[in-house]
C-alpha cells in the first residue's frame, strides 16, 4: 500500500470528522490535489470529483471495495465486493454544457450541492441544483410539473454524458432476492476507510510515548516500516 503521509492524514481526519459529506469529500480531495485551492476543489464537476477520489482510494488500499447494503425489504446485512472493472470509464474533462429546449446546463458541483442542502425536501433540492447549473436560471419554468420535466430529461443526459457524478448500484438480497438501488458515495467510502487508518495511527503513537517518551512529530517522522518495527518491540 503507498504510504500517505501521517501528518496529512491525520489532519484530514481532524478536520473532516465533525464535517457534513460533502465538505468531507473535498477535504479528502485535497489529499489527493494538494496544491489546488479548496475553492477550486469546491467547483470541480462532480463526476471528475468522484473519480479522483475514487483514483486516490485506488492507490491506497487497491482497486476492490467492500460496501455494505442493508435490504429495504427484509433489514439483510449484505456485503458486495465492487472491482474497477465494473464501473464506467472516468468522465471527460471537455464535457461541454447541455442544451435542452434552449435551456443550458453545466455539470453541478460539490458547491451546488450545498447550495441546495437548504432546500426543505429532495424535490425541492433537485429543483434547486437545476437552476444552480442553468445558464439562465430565471428562464427556466415557473411550474414545478414542466421544470420537474425538464429536470428529468437534464438528469437522464447527464447520466449519459457523466456516469461518475451520480454512481450507483443494483443489489440483489440474498435472503429475500429483493432488487434494490443504492447509491455509492466514494467519498463516504474512502473516509471510513481513512479514518481507520487514522485511528490505527493514533494508537501507534499513544503506545510509543507511552513507551519510550517520545513526542507526536517524532514519532510520526519515523518511516512507517520503522514505526512498526518500535510498535512489536513494545505491544503487549
Amino acid at each position: 500500500m503507498p504510504c500517505l503521509d501521517p501528518e496529512r492524514l491525520l489532519a484530514a481526519c481532524e478536520h473532516g470528522a465533525r464535517r457534513h459529506p460533502i465538505d468531507r469529500a473535498l477535504v479528502l480531495l485535497s489529499l489527493a490535489s494538494p496544491s489546488t485551492p479548496a475553492a477550486s476543489l469546491a467547483d470541480l464537476p462532480l463526476g471528475e470529483r468522484n473519480a479522483a477520489l475514487f483514483g486516490l482510494r485506488e492507490r491506497l488500499f487497491g482497486s476492490g471495495i467492500e460496501v455494505f447494503v442493508d435490504c429495504a425489504s427484509c433489514g439483510e446485512r449484505m456485503t458486495l465486493y465492487l472491482d474497477r472493472g465494473q464501473f464506467p470509464a472516468p468522465p471527460d474533462h471537455d464535457v461541454q454544457p447541455l442544451q435542452i429546449d434552449g435551456h443550458g446546463f453545466r455539470r453541478p458541483t460539490s458547491r451546488d450541492l450545498a447550495s441546495a442542502r437548504t432546500a426543505p425536501d429532495v424535490a425541492g433540492a433537485a429543483r434547486a441544483l437545476l437552476r444552480a447549473c442553468a445558464d439562465q436560471p430565471d428562464r427556466l419554468p415557473v411550474e414545478d410539473d414542466a421544470l420537474d420535466a425538464l429536470l428529468d430529461r437534464v438528469e437522464t443526459e447527464l447520466d449519459r454524458l457523466d456516469p461518475w457524478a451520480d454512481l450507483s448500484l443494483i443489489a440483489s438480497c440474498p435472503a429475500c432476492g429483493a432488487e434494490q438501488e443504492t447509491a455509492l458515495d466514494v467519498g463516504e467510502v474512502l473516509w471510513v476507510e481513512l479514518e481507520r487508518m487514522g485511528n490505527a495511527l493514533l494508537d501507534d503513537v499513544h503506545l510509543l510515548a507511552s513507551s519510550y517518551g517520545w513526542r507526536e512529530n517524532e514519532i510520526l517522522a519515523l518511516s512507517e516500516s520503522r514505526r512498526a518495527a518500535y510498535v512489536e518491540r513494545v505491544r503487549p
